[in-house]
């Protein structure tokens, strides 16, 4: 799974790799979170606010820092996505994922 924050360092940047990374670890993704600050791959990704989410080259919000569990949705249904076909239904909350992802 490939995970990048993109920010310029902001405050809102800086929080939002931070629990991005924190929850990665608690989920057991190995891969590491990318920090990306360059103008031009930022763009390349068409958002028009910082930071930003993306998961395997999806963007998944831009303009705000979503709190814990919301970030934990986002990456759990993208594990999910690469083990089975349910489109991250399965993966909705952690006790009820039922897919290989687990």
């Amino acid at each position: 799974m490939e995970i990048k924050v993109l920010g310029s360092g902001c405050a809102n940047c800086v929080k939002l790799e931070k629990i991005v990374k924190e929850v990665a670890g608690e989920l057991g993704i190995a891969d590491p979170v990318q920090k990306v600050s360059a103008i031009q791959e930022m763009m390349s990704y068409g958002i028009m606010a910082m930071p930003a989410l993306v998961v395997d080259g999806k963007v998944k919000f831009s303009g705000k820092v979503p709190g814990k569990e919301e970030i934990k949705n986002y990456l759990q249904s993208e594990q999910c996505d690469a083990s089975c076909d349910c489109n991250g239904e399965c993966c909705s909350t952690e006790e009820d994922c039922g897919c290989a992802a687990k």
